[in-house]
């Protein structure tokens, strides 16, 4: 067994960053849910036109997510990851900017004859597409940087530990946006927290090299990281250019391009509507939003590094990488089922659907610290960032599906003045999203085939 202190530690400073970025990631995102409540009383918006500028978000993310992982592998995780926080990072500035963009698309529109949105849901809506090509690079590069710093065994609990950082940075967009908003107003939360990422920027640059090149790393310890390439007698960071077409040829690939399309739609459900729902049906808005919100992802947080150890648990046991990381998935797919209970017992006090929506959140985020790294067992380094881009495209659209779906649901119930049955309908099916794509993924993909002839 090895003497990880003699290895040394090096590559936990890696994750902490992209951590730290994943973080940020999330916190940028989470800003116009926030203050969607308030956006609506002052433009007038309605569930769709603000499922519209969320679907913008969501479809421009599918999209770049496709490429994102294809420019990463090209620039290397370095320079990939540092543009992509330059670029999600001013989109996150630009939200303030969103009236005048928005005047000026009104009129650019006009000239076309589309005239379907107002100045201020144009606005947002390009914010928003600037906002998701930036930040489709976050998850491509870090899965990247993960697979180049860990061996297999420590990806999944890598993964489970940055991946967290979403939920950090959705315990802190509640715990700062409301305030910043009080105190100096909309445009002011939008500067303040897009800002962040510059910080960033400055230690990723400085702290990240490519593992053969980190001085800061021990021989012992790049061993240590490079012993699954090793021990296969394969180089550890070959490069080749991989055709789409080609990673579309295999199983592996489509069972997490599915994966990702039943249930990354449901996060984004719950990050973009939670505060909409708890104003619709609790009136719970602004600063009273800061302790649910901080409560469901204080859950997930805890969700997605229990859900990196799980495999550890069963791969201790025997078995094989993926084979282990599957039987943890199933488990982790049983416990959305309680969501189905939030509306029925939500009449007796709001925490029970809070705390019912964060054992939700918790698992989705435990089967996401995995099903990412269903990748790296998989597929060889060269290839992982452009398989998570697929995987991240076909997430997208299955949150563009879930996204125009409630907005729509909502508008009709609340006309019809029963919007509780929208919400019902929309948790219904997060529920049971899980088990579908579980069982899918293992008939596509039903025990471990590496692929080596990339």
């Amino acid at each position: 067994m090895e003497n990880k202190n003699k290895i040394g530690n090096y590559r936990w400073t890696i994750c902490a960053l992209v951590f730290f970025a994943t973080t940020v990631n999330y916190l940028d995102r989470q800003v116009l849910s926030l203050l969607q409540p308030r956006l609506e009383e002052l433009f007038g918006w309605t569930n769709s036109d603000y499922a519209n500028i969320a679907a913008v978000f969501q479809f421009t993310y599918a999209v770049s997510m496709l490429f994102a992982g294809r420019l990463i592998d090209k620039l290397g995780t370095k320079w990939g990851y540092g543009w992509a926080i330059i670029i999600w990072s001013v989109g996150a500035i630009v939200h303030a900017l969103a009236i005048p963009v928005g005047e000026s698309l009104a009129v650019l529109f006009g000239w076309l004859g589309i005239t379907a949105f107002s100045v201020s849901v144009l606005g947002f809506m390009f914010s928003r597409a600037v906002l998701a090509f930036g930040e489709a690079g976050n998850f491509p590069a870090a899965i990247k940087a993960t697979a180049e710093y860990f061996p297999k065994k420590e990806r999944a609990l890598a993964t489970g530990i940055f991946n967290s950082g979403a939920n950090i940075g959705a315990i802190l967009a509640p715990l700062t946006v409301p305030w910043i908003y009080k105190q100096w107003g909309w445009e002011a939360a939008f500067i303040i927290v897009g800002g962040v990422g510059f910080l960033w920027l400055f230690f990723w640059l400085v702290y990240y090299e490519r593992p053969t090149q980190q001085k800061r790393l021990s021989t012992d310890e790049l061993a240590y990281i490079n012993s699954d390439d090793q021990e296969r007698g394969t180089p550890v960071e070959a490069e080749a250019k991989i055709s789409w077409v080609k990673l579309l040829g295999y199983r592996q690939t489509w069972s997490f391009a599915f994966g990702k399309f039943m249930t990354d739609g449901v996060w984004w459900f719950f990050l973009f509507w939670l505060p909409a729902y708890l104003k619709a049906q609790y009136d719970i808005v602004d600063q009273a939003v800061m302790i649910p919100l901080a409560s469901v992802y204080t859950m997930s947080m805890i969700g997605s590094i229990a859900g990196g150890w799980l495999p550890i648990h069963f791969i201790n046991k025997g078995y094989d990488a993926y084979n282990g990381r599957m039987r943890a998935m199933l488990l982790i797919a049983l416990f959305p089922m309680v969501i189905l209970l939030a509306q029925p017992l939500g009449d007796i006090s709001h925490w029970i659907p809070i705390l019912l929506i964060g054992v939700g959140a918790a698992a989705h985020q435990a089967w996401s610290a995995n099903i990412f790294t269903t990748v790296s067992d998989m597929f060889p380094k060269k290839a992982i960032a452009s398989v998570v881009g697929i995987g991240g495209m076909a997430g997208g659209l299955g949150a563009v599906v879930i996204t125009k779906s409630g907005g729509a649901l909502f508008d009709h119930y609340k006309a019809l003045g029963h919007i509780e049955t929208g919400y019902t309908i929309m948790f219904a099916g997060c529920a049971v999203a899980y088990l579908i794509a579980w069982f899918v993924m293992k008939t596509l993909v039903p025990r471990y085939k590496p692929i080596a002839d990339l």
